[in-house]
């Protein structure tokens, strides 16, 4: 059933330390609410991981928690996006954030640094004790009004709530990612995607140029494995020459990406895998957001994206006094449809609808996938996660009134 808490909730515990509950602690200060306790069981939070990428509708909400100019300093303002065949062939090119007409920029961005950037703002806006590390939340005990299981895609939150659920599905596929150090590509600020129907690569600088004209350049290879292949620790250590080989013919004329990926001092392995949609996320006063709520493939940039604006819907819906199903109406239904679009490569189809129509190559990529096509495929993704310009850009903000009303912007 879906939760209905009562009135506007005087404390609040978060269970987790990521980017969904550091953001959704940050919300619920900026709506009011700021008896906020965020629970994290590791008892030393590192800058773990590698790349992400916030689109700008998740950039428009942390410009609007005051963190816009922190952002600017430790990402890269992504322009551009390309897919290319594996031979190299230009499929489909398009600006990204402000030069596609947002008004807001597309980041990516190295995930440690971008949580490490969400603690020091919750420390410093909520207190130095805000954050307990080494305190795991184990069930739905909790002392505090409402408790927000933002625990990601092993949540115990979610495990209580659904204790038959079980593990997470994988779809067949791995993902081996890992960063390296290179001359910048194409405008320096570029994302590239090449691959076909069994493989993808994205590849994307995270870090500004360093004095040695080196940047910090995150790569990911998603490819069809056995069904032998482990599926435990998400960010398993290996080493590159385990999945090397499967590059090796990749050509790209802005980037010499096996050598790119070769130079990597260190690569991770984990399996792809996410959850069914919930048929509701909240109980009495237990919640769930992020990777607890929606765990998706890494399709389209949206996984870290949802989770911070889960958070502000979660902050508007609680300081307004509509409560959890208000903010269930507005984001389940949304997180739902990207957890199964995402199972359909989503806007990475064109990789493999090149590959199917073209397998030997092509002359005119308009004879093998119309420039009306390509645009469409982009247009569905867009809207249905919620980033299409015009919309995003007209849309009004979570931001909670010094008067608190009800109602609150379309989704």
């Amino acid at each position: 059933m879906t939760g209905s808490l009562p009135g506007r909730p005087r404390r609040v515990v978060i269970a987790g330390a990521g980017i969904a509950g550091l953001t959704t602690a940050l919300s619920l200060h900026a709506a009011g609410i700021t008896d906020v306790t965020v629970r994290e069981a590791v008892r030393d939070i590192r800058p773990l991981g590698v790349g992400i990428n916030l689109l700008p509708h998740a950039v428009r909400e942390l410009i609007e928690l005051g963190l816009g100019e922190r952002l600017a300093r430790v990402g890269v303002e992504t322009a551009d996006l390309t897919f290319i065949t594996r031979r190299g062939q230009r499929i489909w090119s398009e600006p990204r954030g402000r030069a596609a007409g947002y008004a807001w920029p597309q980041y990516s961005i190295h995930r440690g640094r971008l949580q490490l950037m969400l603690l020091d703002a919750v420390r410093e806006r909520l207190g130095p004790d805000a954050v307990v590390t080494g305190s795991p939340v184990t069930g739905l005990d909790h002392d505090a009004d409402l408790l927000v299981g933002a625990d990601g895609i092993r949540s115990g939150v979610r495990a209580a709530l659904f204790p038959e659920e079980g593990e997470p599905l994988w779809g067949g596929h791995v993902l081996w990612r890992g960063t390296s150090r290179a001359e910048p590509f194409l405008t320096g600020r570029s994302m590239i995607m090449a691959g076909d129907g069994t493989q993808k690569i994205v590849i994307y600088p995270i870090a500004p140029p360093d004095p040695d004209g080196t940047q910090l350049i995150n790569w990911a290879i998603q490819h069809r494995a056995p069904e032998t292949t482990p599926r435990g620790d998400w960010n398993r250590e290996v080493e590159v020459g385990k999945f090397l080989h499967h590059v090796a013919d990749v050509r790209c004329e802005a980037l010499d990406i096996p050598g790119l990926i070769a130079s990597a001092h260190k690569a991770y392995e984990y399996p792809l895998v996410d959850r069914d949609p919930l048929p509701y996320w909240s109980a009495e006063t237990v919640t769930l957001t992020g990777d607890a709520a929606h765990p998706m493939y890494p399709t389209g940039s949206n996984g870290g994206t949802q989770a911070v604006i889960d958070a502000r819907v979660l902050a508007y819906a609680l300081a307004t006094g509509q409560g959890l199903e208000f903010y269930e109406s507005r984001r389940r239904p949304v997180t739902n449809q990207i957890v199964l679009a995402n199972r359909e490569d989503g806007p990475e189809v064109v990789l493999r609808l090149a590959q199917e129509r073209a397998p030997e190559g092509f002359a005119d990529i308009d004879e093998v996938l119309p420039r009306d096509t390509l645009e469409k495929i982009a247009l569905h993704y867009k809207q249905l996660a919620g980033f299409e310009p015009a919309t995003l850009n007209a849309r009004p903000s979570w931001s909670v009134p010094a008067e608190a009303g009800t109602g609150g912007p379309a989704s």
